[in-house]
């Protein structure tokens, strides 16, 4: 799988907006929970990963400057710090839209989270 870092992220984001789309993710601008069965795997198509194969444990840092949180949809897509960091790369091939997931373990949970990717926001 292709590794990419914030340059070629921002590359995957056409110039033009989004088709309508039917899939049951729904607007996703901030880091939004998902149940595997609304993931349309039939439509989605893996384009990388943000994550580091060198790296065991990845930070659990997250990358807020100017005092936004994780959900914010004008948080930074921060490729070296969570989640962005444990984070596969996606293009819906229905609405081109590019996506960002991953899955979070707790104790006695697992939650799937997606995110939009939106250029202006990567660093």
């Amino acid at each position: 799988m292709d590794e990419l870092n914030a340059k070629s992220l921002t590359a995957l984001v056409g110039l033009t907006p989004a088709k309508a789309c039917t899939c049951p993710l729904r607007p996703c601008a901030g880091w939004e929970s998902f149940t595997e069965e609304r993931w349309p795997k039939a439509q989605m198509r893996r384009l990388g990963t943000l994550r580091d194969p060198e790296v065991y444990e990845p930070t659990q840092e997250e990358h807020h400057p100017n005092g936004t949180r994780y959900a914010s949809p004008d948080a930074p897509i921060a490729v070296d710090f969570f989640p962005c960091n444990v984070s596969d790369v996606y293009a819906c091939d229905t609405c081109e839209r590019v996506l960002l997931r991953y899955t979070e373990f707790g104790g006695y949970y697992v939650d799937h989270r997606v995110r939009e990717l939106d250029a202006r926001l990567v660093v």
